[in-house]
């Protein structure tokens, strides 16, 4: 069962125009203005604001005859949506999984990582207490679903926390707006008499949905729990996170890197114990300013040593920034997959495992060069040699389903990117093999030959005007009289009179 926090600043434009521009007497009562179809409204109200009897969408004039003291600046919207998705951003160091709820709220997926702070309480009162340390006024409301905790935290009292499976009775004393309707539905079911929310649970669905809507029932289900309701979290959710907080904020990159392994250590151990592994890791460094400072490591192959990954982090730690320090650190991991346990063969010295040598060194070169500059050639189903390569992960099982490469036709260990020309080329017939050519001003004798292999064009992936003999390659493998192998081909068919074409497309090593 998932749990919910739903975040909702009413205040939220206000707040972050007061953090844009600071001032050590606030003024008050105040309020933000924006255009609206020409006309001058307000956008949003401060508390004190609010108290006078103004709210958003009222006209501006209309607000400075009701206050005449009231001190208006412009509307900021852009920027608010930027704070936004920085706050979610902010919000991982509590829940790797967050939704941003425009334009003024959030969701966090704390399913599975409350015990970190000994319960949901005691993680709502840290939370809250760090909106409020930066200037940040939220209601609070977890529940089961995000429609639950949407409506707690908006017309429910401040902080509650809905037992699991225990959301239908706080909902039932809540009007029809906490289902998220559109206001003139919402408006609609007011005026039949219908004013809380157990009202709209005791109606028959059928009728129900034919004077409202099945808008109102999808809802209904959704706040409890009878349906899922997507979200569009900011990075996709995983349950498998763990989380340091220091009682003071560390600085050093020695004290860096051994919470680095620390943490490490604490999510492998419950990867083990689940054994589960992971290709990817996430590590985040969280300031005492508020910023969050991200770092990612792959594997090539699921794995949770934790020497291992946190080997891995460490020549990357030097680019974080501690600032002031850093006061909380969290962990991770994604693409996790069932791993089973592995027993250290007795000749383990002979002869080292995938997951004792070569495993760990593409995990370095990927790490540090990139993972799309470590890979491994595998078949793609073509016949033509340069479409018949592609690229996969460097281990593991292969990405391709193709059946792999024909043996009666082997292929070059090296095949050239573009061919290269090939001169003087001697043969005794026109579709014979050569018995000599000239590649890179050097002459070769051939000792050996096979072939011609005829290769065509993939005429049925294009327009079949476009299809040309021109198109045809014969291909011959060559052996000269030093031992080299090559890979050559005659591009089209032989004409009377007209020089045959040679290129250089490989060699056998």
């Amino acid at each position: 069962m998932s749990r919910i926090l739903c975040a909702w600043s009413p205040t939220w434009a206000i707040d972050n125009w007061r953090r844009r521009n600071p001032s050590d007497a606030p003024v008050e009562p105040f309020a933000l203005i924006e255009t609206v179809k020409g006309a001058r409204r307000l956008a949003a109200v401060s508390i004190a604001a609010a108290k006078l009897g103004l709210y958003p969408g009222q006209k501006a004039t209309d607000a400075m005859a009701l206050a005449p003291e009231l001190v208006t600046a412009e509307a900021e919207p852009q920027a608010d949506a930027l704070a936004l998705m920085a706050l979610v951003d902010w919000c991982v160091r509590f829940s790797p999984a967050v939704a941003a709820d425009a334009p003024d709220g959030l969701f966090l997926d704390v399913s599975g990582v409350a015990h970190l702070w000994g319960g949901e309480a005691e993680l709502m009162t840290d939370f809250r207490s760090r909106l409020a340390a930066a200037g940040l006024g939220f209601r609070l409301a977890l529940a089961d679903t995000p429609g639950a905790a949407w409506a707690l935290g908006r017309f429910g009292a401040d902080g509650v926390i809905a037992p699991p499976g225990g959301q239908a009775d706080l909902l039932g004393p809540l009007p029809p707006q906490a289902l998220r309707l559109e206001p003139q539905a919402a408006a609609q079911i007011e005026r039949l008499g219908l004013r809380r929310l157990d009202q709209l649970m005791a109606l028959p669905r059928a009728p129900l949905g034919r004077r409202f809507g099945a808008a109102v029932l999808t809802r209904l289900d959704q706040a409890l729990d009878r349906s899922r309701e997507a979200l569009a979290f900011r990075r996709p959710p995983t349950p498998w996170v763990a989380r340091l907080a220091f009682a003071e904020p560390i600085s050093a990159p020695e004290d860096m890197a051994r919470v680095a392994f620390d943490v490490t250590a604490r999510l492998c151990a419950r990867l083990e114990t689940e054994g589960k592994g992971a290709r990817r890791f996430e590590i985040a460094f969280h300031r005492v300013d508020g910023k969050a400072l991200p770092l990612s490591i792959g594997l090539s192959l699921p794995g949770r040593e934790a020497g291992r990954i946190a080997k891995l982090f460490a020549p990357k730690l030097e680019t974080i920034d501690p600032g002031f320090g850093i006061e909380t650190v969290t962990l991770a991991a994604y693409e996790v997959e069932a791993v089973s346990g592995r027993q250290v063969r007795l000749d383990a010295r002979a002869q080292a495992a995938v997951e004792d040598g070569l495993a760990p060194l593409v995990d370095r070169l990927a790490n540090r060069l990139g993972p799309e500059r470590v890979w491994r050639a595998q078949p793609v189903e073509s016949h033509v040699p340069e479409l018949s390569v592609g690229r996969g992960q460097a281990l593991g099982a292969p990405e391709s389903r193709a059946q792999g490469w024909d043996p009666e036709a082997p292929r070059p260990l090296r095949l050239f990117r573009r061919p290269e020309p090939v001169e003087q080329v001697v043969a005794l017939t026109p579709d014979d093999p050569p018995r000599q050519f000239r590649w890179r001003g050097q002459v070769h004798r051939v000792r050996r030959a096979e072939g011609p292999e005829r290769i065509g064009e993939e005429w049925w992936k294009g327009a079949i005007e476009a299809v040309s003999v021109g198109h045809l390659r014969d291909y011959y493998r060559l052996e000269d009289e030093d031992g080299g192998r090559f890979w050559l081909f005659r591009a089209g068919l032989h004409e009377p009179g007209e020089p045959a074409k040679w290129w250089m497309h490989g060699l056998f090593g």
